[in-house]
């Protein structure tokens, strides 16, 4: 699956993932606040619907990006 981030705002950033777009606020995703550029455009996906910013040592699922309420925050900023 191919995966761009195509905007980065002061309040998160928004994600192409394959025929996804979607749209992480920086409130329920704290770790790509206050980060560069380059950080948080190195996105990998690896296997299905999973992605990865190795810059940044954050781990996503499509599933989470879409319903962070099922998942509570396990760290803090």
């Amino acid at each position: 699956m191919e995966t761009e981030v195509t905007n980065i705002s002061n309040h998160g950033l928004w994600i192409l993932a394959g025929d996804k777009e979607l749209f992480l606020p920086y409130e329920q995703f704290p770790w790509f606040k206050d980060k560069t550029i380059n950080d948080i455009t190195k996105v990998e996906s690896f296997g299905e619907g999973h992605l990865y910013w190795e810059n940044l040592d954050v781990d996503l699922s499509l599933e989470m990006i879409e319903h962070p309420e099922r998942f509570p925050l396990q760290a803090h900023t």
